[in-house]
């Protein structure tokens, strides 16, 4: 079991690929999990939760300006961001609100398994996690209303539900267990990893193969924007690596890189379907799900084989 674990972490790059690729050809594969992406980021933030303990967490505590850099640069030049990579690549209208919405969203609840096989600041990395989505419901309707002009309504309690029992309560109890049972659980380490990657792939599946059919049916414009997708995750891996100027840690600059690059697709529907907005302006979210869950892996591999800082 443990050689197959690492077989499908160490090669985690293909196995997205190709799982992107069973969920366009075959949807109803995709489909029959959608309901299930609740439950399956809370497993994953269970499984990465149980990685670190409480004194990780209270160190992450003690130096409230990292929580500080990690807003500023997920709601300020990921904002703008969003906003310049609309216009550029859709002018005006629903795909470049779209774009601008996707901008302003929090960091995408994965993430924490980005930074474990990044090896970065887990601990760090959740906490980040937790503490801009609480905050989105708050920060994004501003933010969007002064790019666009256009008022979001907040499902402020579907949002809360979300961060409770997707993110709080998968965190608390994973770092209790680990606290409370180290050794029982740190036998295991080497296991977390390749079981996050496994949920991470049906999550992948879950969310390509329900939006398939809207992928495939803009054809050659589907490039443009995945083109305006990709374009904003890049520019989320520049952003985070500015971090590098405030911090020479190696590990939290990885875990800047993916807190940063990485945006929690799932709100933007939501707050689109809350307002009343057309359905349109969610489709940029929907692309970018896709490809910042086959760079991600990428990035990872990348930075887990360069440990020494100087060539990244």
């Amino acid at each position: 079991m443990s050689r197959f674990l690492y077989f499908v972490e160490a090669h985690l790059v293909w196995f997205v690929i190709i799982v992107a690729g069973l969920g366009l050809l075959f949807p109803a594969s995709g489909k029959f999990l959608e309901s299930s992406i609740g439950p399956l980021l809370a497993l994953l933030m269970f499984i990465i939760s149980l990685t670190f303990d409480a004194h990780a967490v209270r160190i992450v505590f003690r130096k409230p300006s990292r929580q500080l850099l990690a807003l500023g640069l997920v709601y300020g030049p990921m904002s703008i961001a969003g906003s310049l990579t609309g216009r550029l690549f859709f002018g005006s209208g629903p795909l470049a609100a779209g774009q601008t919405l996707l901008g302003t969203l929090p960091t995408d609840v994965s993430s924490p398994l980005l930074v474990l096989m990044a090896r970065g600041n887990v601990a760090l990395a959740a906490v980040f996690n937790a503490v801009n989505t609480a905050l989105c419901p708050f920060i994004v309707p501003f933010l969007f209303l002064w790019l666009t002009g256009i008022q979001l309504d907040v499902p402020l309690g579907a949002i809360i539900l979300e961060l409770v029992l997707i993110v709080l309560v998968p965190t608390v109890l994973g770092v209790s267990l680990r606290t409370g049972f180290t050794e029982l659980f740190a036998r295991h380490d080497s296991a977390y990893a390749g079981l996050g990657s496994i949920l991470y792939l049906l999550i992948l599946l879950a969310v390509v193969g329900p939006n398939a059919e809207t992928i495939l049916g803009y054809g050659w414009y589907a490039f443009v924007i995945a083109g305006a997708a990709l374009s904003l995750n890049l520019i989320g891996y520049l952003v985070g690596k500015s971090s590098r100027l405030l911090t020479d840690d190696r590990k939290e600059i990885i875990t800047y890189l993916f807190t940063v690059s990485k945006k929690e697709f799932s709100i933007a529907a939501a707050f689109v379907a809350a307002s009343g907005l057309p359905s349109e302006i969610a489709i940029p979210a929907a692309f970018f799900a896709v490809i910042q869950m086959i760079t991600s892996p990428i990035a990872a591999k990348m930075l887990a084989r360069g440990r020494n800082p100087k060539y990244w």
